[in-house]
């Protein structure tokens, strides 16, 4: 027998409007979004004051699994997007081992089905002598990727890979779509050769500055402008970048980070090296062309670049600290407090969280509240005021930077599938996650918008 859930009378944020009504769900799919108040149902779900969102897409994670478990794995990760209101996620390849090979990506996939509590999916990693195992990666049946990640600076071994013979063969024999960590290595080296003497956390934006990520975007954007292939540019920071992104359109797309978004150089000061990722952070003016660029369509979507490390770690003197902070928790909640700032709306978090991540990855059936997508979704009470805490975190790491920030807006429910993950402060421990698919024939963001 078909399993009916009724989500009575929320506010429901759909692409074109905001309704209050009800949510018919069966089989974990939507089947009405007009539906009846007394409509029959196996589960009602009483939404009065709530707001119904399409569950966040959160395309940019590094959980750590498998090889530095320490850190964070993909049920302590899943879980926390659960609480935060992430329904889906997509991780990078740098793990260990990495994933580089279409046999480690399927060996990834196999660990996520015993683990997760959200839909997953992760990308291939590009290095400086897999071409062959990229191109299989999107002809292999059984073995589905959102696409290929190339760290153009910030990364080690033969996951750097910022030669250009190596950089023109991916973007010219692949099919996937490709993402990339832009930062010029070279910038970034010749910045740290320069400063003298002891370093402090505070260099950290001297050493990858502007120029750096500037650099880097602008060479990956003609990358896929002269080979024509969908291209995404990771955690946008200065405004040089939002500017150049203003100007392009199809093939390329962006996303910004709550840490571009919500901090800048001055809070170095106050956080010290839990401030310190990578990109790094920018200044006030950065940040507030961010904002614009998100409100003008310059940067499509918001990710969190979620890269946990352990409090110990973190506090390492500058630079033995590793770059990063955690976020898959706070992202909706940090954006939610905007909207009641007045900032933003509730159809802007649908388009930039929802939506936009899952026409950019081409993910099938995810991103809206229509009849027909999958029944992800997440109720948030727009009044609701708390705090930030380390100790509520559920991310294996412990922490937050914005540990005492109070905010107002927070998920209280979250479903996968219809079936909730996360309510009344309470998390599911069954693996209840599924692979995401992804139609690559579609075209992404651009072939696809409304």
């Amino acid at each position: 027998m078909p399993h009916r859930i009724l989500i009575r009378d929320a506010s429901v944020v759909m692409p074109e409007e905001t309704a209050r009504t009800s949510v018919l769900v069966e089989d974990g799919q939507i089947l009405g979004v007009d539906a009846p108040p007394h409509t029959r149902a196996d589960e009602v779900v009483e939404a009065a004051g709530l707001h119904l969102l399409p569950g966040v897409i959160d395309d940019q994670v590094h959980f750590r699994d498998p090889g530095l478990t320490h850190k964070e794995d993909l049920r302590t990760g899943s879980q926390a997007c659960a609480a935060g209101g992430v329904t889906s996620f997509l991780e990078m390849p740098n793990t260990v081992p990495q994933t580089v090979t279409v046999g480690a990506l399927a060996d990834k996939l196999a660990l996520a089905e015993r683990r997760c509590v959200v839909n997953y999916g992760f990308y291939m990693g590009a290095t400086t002598d897999n071409l062959d195992e990229l191109c299989r990666a999107g002809h292999t049946p059984g073995v589905s990727a959102p696409g290929i990640k190339i760290f153009i600076g910030s990364s080690t071994g033969n996951m750097l890979v910022d030669d250009q013979e190596c950089l023109e063969a991916i973007f010219a024999e692949t099919t996937l779509p490709i993402t990339a960590h832009c930062e010029d290595e070279s910038t970034v080296r010749s910045n740290r050769e320069r400063l003298n003497g002891p370093l402090s956390v505070h260099d950290h934006s001297r050493i990858r500055d502007h120029r750096a990520a500037v650099t880097a975007t602008l060479r990956a954007i003609d990358l896929a402008r002269r080979h024509r292939h969908r291209f995404h540019v990771l955690h946008v920071s200065t405004a040089e970048e939002v500017a150049i992104l203003a100007q392009q359109g199809d093939p390329v797309t962006a996303e910004a980070c709550p840490h571009h978004l919500f901090l800048d150089i001055s809070d170095y000061d106050r956080l010290g090296t839990l401030a310190q990722m990578n990109p790094s952070l920018k200044t006030a003016d950065d940040r507030a062309a961010l904002w614009r660029g998100l409100k003008a369509g310059a940067v499509q979507i918001l990710a969190t670049d979620h890269a946990p490390h352990t409090l110990e770690e973190k506090r390492a003197p500058y630079p033995e600290s590793p770059s990063g902070i955690p976020a898959v928790e706070v992202l909706l909640p940090l954006m939610l407090n905007e909207v009641n700032r007045g900032r933003c709306t509730l159809q802007d978090l649908a388009k930039w969280m929802s939506d936009g991540p899952a026409r950019i990855w081409d993910i099938v059936g995810k991103g809206r509240i229509e009849p027909g997508y999958d029944a992800d979704l997440v109720l948030v009470d727009m009044a609701e005021e708390r705090e930030v805490r380390n100790e509520r975190q559920l991310a294996r790491c412990g922490w937050s930077p914005w540990h005492g920030t109070r905010l107002q807006g927070w998920p209280v429910r979250t479903f996968v599938g219809g079936r909730t993950v996360f309510a009344s402060g309470r998390v599911a421990t069954e693996s209840l996650g599924r692979a995401l698919v992804f139609d690559h024939e579609r075209g992404g963001y651009w072939a696809t918008a409304t």
